[in-house]
C-alpha cells in the first residue's frame, strides 16, 4: 500500500491537494476578514466647522448628528471654575477612572459665550496638577475642536473619593451643580486648536464615524472557498481510494505459484 500511495501520480495528486487546500482556505479565510470588517464603523462625512451655538442648546441634549462635528466657540475663559478631570489619558475615547489610574487629568475649563450661555471645554491634558499648562489663558479666546456627548456619571469605575476642584467624568448634569450660576450648554468641547495658540498637550478626538452594513455576499464567497476545500478533499479521497483497490485487484489476478503438492502429482 505503501508504494501505491508513494506513486509518483500519486505523490502528484498530495501536492497538488495540498496547495489546493492551503490556498482555498487562505481565501476563504480572507473573504471572512473583508466580511468582518464591512460590518466595522466607516469614517462618516466631516462638514467645515459651525458655531458650536447651532448644535447645542442648555437644557436639550445634542442629537447624534452633532457627536464628532467641528465646531467653533468665541469667548472668555471661567478661570475661577476650572476643575481636573481625574485618571484620564490624552484620549478622548480611552478609559479613565480605575482604569487609567494616575494617568493624568483632562483640563475642563467653562467657557462663556457672549450670549452668556457656557460651553464645557477640555482644552487639553496635563501630567499632574502642578503642570504650568492648568494656567487659564485671560481675555477673548477662539476655540476649535470637536463636540461630544455628554458622559454619564456611571461612564467610568472611580477610583475613590477625589479632592476638591476634581470630578471623574464631563458631565453636564453633574457640571450644572457644580456651576449652578451658569447656564451650560449640553455635551462638551475637546479643543484641537485655539487662537491665540495654547501650549498644553491636546486630547485625541476622533472624526465623524458610521455603521456599516454587512456584506453578507464575502460570507457567502468564503464558504464557497471552503466548500471547494472540502470537495477537494474528496476528490483525493476517492482517487487514493480507486489507486489502492486496483492495486489489490492487480495483485489478486497475478497467478499463484504451485505448492509442494502439485509438485508430488507432476
Amino acid at each position: 500500500m505503501l508504494r501505491t500511495l508513494l506513486a509518483p501520480r500519486l505523490v502528484a495528486l498530495h501536492l497538488l491537494v495540498i496547495g489546493v487546500l492551503v490556498s482555498f482556505t487562505f481565501l476563504g479565510r480572507w473573504q471572512l476578514g473583508v466580511f468582518e470588517a464591512s460590518g466595522g464603523p466607516r469614517r462618516a462625512p466631516d462638514p467645515a466647522p459651525v458655531a458650536v451655538t447651532e448644535l447645542t442648546q442648555v437644557g436639550q441634549h445634542i442629537g447624534g448628528t452633532a457627536i464628532s462635528r467641528r465646531v467653533t466657540a468665541t469667548g472668555t475663559y471661567d478661570a475661577a471654575n476650572q476643575l481636573l478631570v481625574a485618571d484620564r489619558v490624552a484620549d478622548v475615547a480611552a478609559p479613565g477612572g480605575r482604569a487609567a489610574r494616575g494617568s493624568g487629568f483632562w483640563l475642563l475649563t467653562p467657557l462663556r459665550l457672549t450670549d452668556g450661555t457656557v460651553v464645557s471645554v477640555v482644552r487639553g491634558w496635563v501630567p499632574t496638577v502642578a503642570d504650568p499648562a492648568t494656567a487659564v489663558p485671560e481675555g477673548t479666546v477662539t476655540v476649535m475642536g470637536r463636540l461630544r456627548p455628554a458622559e454619564q456619571t456611571d461612564d467610568v469605575v472611580r477610583s475613590g473619593n477625589l479632592p476638591r476642584g476634581q470630578v471623574a467624568t464631563v458631565s453636564t448634569a453633574e457640571l450644572i451643580n457644580v456651576w449652578p450660576e451658569a447656564r451650560v450648554r449640553d455635551g462638551f468641547l475637546v479643543a484641537t486648536a485655539q487662537q491665540p495658540p495654547s501650549r498644553v498637550t491636546p486630547v485625541a478626538v476622533s472624526a465623524p464615524t458610521e455603521g456599516g452594513g454587512f456584506n453578507w455576499r464575502n460570507l457567502a464567497y468564503a464558504l464557497q472557498w471552503w466548500i471547494f476545500a472540502l470537495f477537494a478533499v474528496y476528490m483525493w479521497f476517492h482517487f487514493v481510494r480507486d489507486a489502492l483497490r486496483g492495486q489489490r485487484e492487480r495483485k489478486s489476478e497475478e497467478p499463484q505459484p504451485a505448492g509442494p503438492a502439485a509438485q508430488v502429482e507432476a
